[in-house]
């Protein structure tokens, strides 16, 4: 929340968790095809109080992928303050995917990256980063990490593992390709 944002009201704060909740929800059930309308419905609250929040769908998206992505920095701040350095990059990989394993709406934004509205989403991912930046450099100075991986390598690593996580019909399958993937992060 920024400065100039008011706390919502208590019936409001439940209406929101409400909604994002029940968007988590519908989104893994049914992917893209998931309905406003349903997901009102779902939440227990009329489509005007949807609407008036999350104005389309797009936005509604948005608002999941910017809660993982603060979700994210929590994470990797909390593994570069309490893990090694030779085992935070698999741990960070490994419990941000564990995080975005069963949320569809997610999955599907990191494949649709081109068209995805990322518009309050950069300083989240700025953060994120950041961190993710230290935790590499630490890693390779461990001469645990390969020394050519860079910061933005990992989004896409990322990317990749929860396109796993979506078109995997072995739903623990995206674990086997995220091993394949730290094992070639490994210095040679």
């Amino acid at each position: 929340m920024t400065t100039t944002e008011r706390p919502l009201r208590a019936d409001a704060q439940r209406n929101l968790e409400r909604i994002i909740a029940s968007a988590r929800s519908l989104f893994a059930e049914q992917g893209a095809q998931a309905q406003m309308e349903d997901i009102a419905a779902h939440a227990g609250v009329g489509i005007g109080t949807l609407y008036r929040r999350f104005p389309t769908k797009e936005s509604l998206m948005t608002a999941l992928v910017r809660e993982r992505f603060q979700e994210f920095a929590v994470i990797a701040e909390e593994v570069e303050r309490t893990t090694d350095p030779a085992d935070a990059l698999p741990t960070v990989m490994r419990r941000h995917a564990e995080a975005v394993e069963h949320d569809a709406a997610f999955q599907l934004a990191m494949m649709n990256l081109e068209s995805f509205h990322w518009q309050g989403i950069e300083e989240d991912k700025k953060v994120l980063r950041a961190t993710i930046a230290r935790i590499i450099a630490r890693g390779k100075k461990a001469g645990t990490v390969r020394a050519n991986l860079r910061v933005d390598d990992y989004g896409i690593l990322m990317c990749s593992t929860t396109a796993a996580m979506y078109f995997i019909t072995d739903k623990s399958g995206w674990r086997r390709q995220q091993e394949i993937i730290l094992a070639g992060l490994r210095p040679e």
